[in-house]
């Protein structure tokens, strides 16, 4: 059956913060011990990478990843980009040029942080960027992908919906036609930063809003704050049916 494993559900700073001594940052729950935001659609033995972020190599050696398929950026911020030298021992062992699907935005950004990998110097990861925008559907290993728009603030980010499963990063808002899109959900993977949120993020009170509205089967809230407390603490507070991420969890599709 097809998965998705959630091998990272941290925001930008990762959990434990550096220096903090707040309760989930010293917990021994190891649910408490977040990477930065990211995924893995697991197809028979196909793999691919749903961001990649400064913890990437750590994840995949985690999550035993050993061959890659491919990786969809969700936006160009640093914490979903600047793990991506790191599919190079993909690229030798597999004897391939990585396909990075990925708005055109995002495209740009890409040749200019990570030039050297678009020249011809030896040793570097070669990446194959292929250009999508909301609407799009991306086929892997038999599974239709469709991109949908998310309003992370005023920056426009990719959200998936892959069959019952949608995966949202980053939310602050979702437009109508996102919201159509996203009827009849077995599961919602929704971004919950903390409890009050920012202009670029929801609290917790607006992604229950989104749960209430759109009515899956279950929620798992990720992208998690420190500040939402430990693990336990947090999935104690709330409703039935919405689960706290964490990383390793495994999704069925």
């Amino acid at each position: 059956m097809p998965q998705l494993e959630l091998t990272g559900t941290a925001t930008s700073q990762g959990v434990p913060v550096i220096g903090c001594t707040c309760a989930a940052c010293t917990s021994t729950d190891p649910r408490d011990r977040r990477f930065r935001n990211s995924a893995v659609l697991r197809v028979g033995e196909a793999r691919l990478a749903i961001d990649a972020g400064p913890d990437f190599r750590s994840q995949m050696l985690r999550a035993r990843v050993t061959r890659l398929d491919g990786v969809l950026l969700t936006h160009e911020h640093n914490d979903h980009t600047a793990g991506i030298d790191d599919v190079r021992p993909y690229c030798f062992m597999q004897g391939v040029d990585m396909p990075v699907y990925c708005l055109p935005r995002v495209a740009a950004e890409l040749k200019e942080r990570f030039a050297y990998t678009f020249t011809d110097y030896p040793g570097v990861p070669r990446l194959d960027v292929r250009e999508r925008t909301f609407g799009d559907y991306i086929s892997f290993a038999g599974q239709d992908i469709r991109l949908l728009r998310v309003d992370h603030g005023k920056l426009p980010i990719l959200g998936l919906r892959i069959g019952g499963l949608a995966y949202l990063t980053d939310a602050k808002r979702l437009n109508e036609t996102t919201l159509s899109a996203l009827r009849g959900l077995d599961t919602l993977v929704l971004s919950c930063l903390n409890q009050r949120g920012t202009h670029s993020h929801l609290s917790v009170a607006e992604a229950l809003a989104y749960v209430d509205l759109l009515q899956p089967r279950q929620t798992v809230l990720f992208h998690l704050s420190h500040r939402l407390g430990p693990h336990a603490q947090f999935q104690a507070s709330l409703p039935p049916g919405v689960r706290v991420g964490y990383d390793g969890m495994l999704l069925d599709l």
